[in-house]
């Protein structure tokens, strides 16, 4: 299992960038199910998400964007990060043969008064199309 990074704030640079991929698979998407309790049939019955016009049941969004917490959490700063904000915008739907995913994290501003920065995320299918995009502020609790 992969390590958290540590960068500190002093290491935080703009244009500083971090990505890694993750796969969604029916046993997630059946867990994010038992634990939010969404029963939406958009992501339960296929014959209803073709009736949407999907080609298929369709990831919950949130599962998808859950994947930013191990952007901030783990990768960039990684151990010391505290997420401030998250402003997601989904662009496309997700499905579970959409894996693996591309995460990536790219530092565009570093506020020095609140040890925070902004950083811009994309979120990209295994066809390299968009499938979320926004922006994340993210504290860096160095420790003492």
């Amino acid at each position: 299992m992969k390590q958290c990074n540590m960068y500190k704030f002093n290491d935080i640079k703009l244009g500083m960038s971090e990505s890694f991929e993750a796969t969604i698979t029916e046993e997630k998407v059946d867990e994010f199910r038992k634990i939010t309790e969404d029963i939406n049939p958009l992501h339960n019955d296929i014959e209803y998400a073709k009736q949407k016009g999907y080609i298929n049941k369709v990831v919950f969004g949130m599962l998808t964007a859950s994947f930013l917490s191990t952007l901030a959490g783990v990768y960039l700063p990684g151990k010391y990060s505290l997420i401030h904000s998250v402003e997601i915008l989904f662009k496309k739907a997700v499905y579970i043969n959409d894996s693996p995913l591309t995460i990536v994290g790219t530092v565009t501003e570093i506020n020095k008064d609140f040890k925070q920065f902004t950083m811009k995320v994309s979120i990209f299918n295994n066809k390299k199309e968009k499938v979320c995009r926004g922006i994340m502020k993210v504290g860096v609790t160095d420790e003492k």
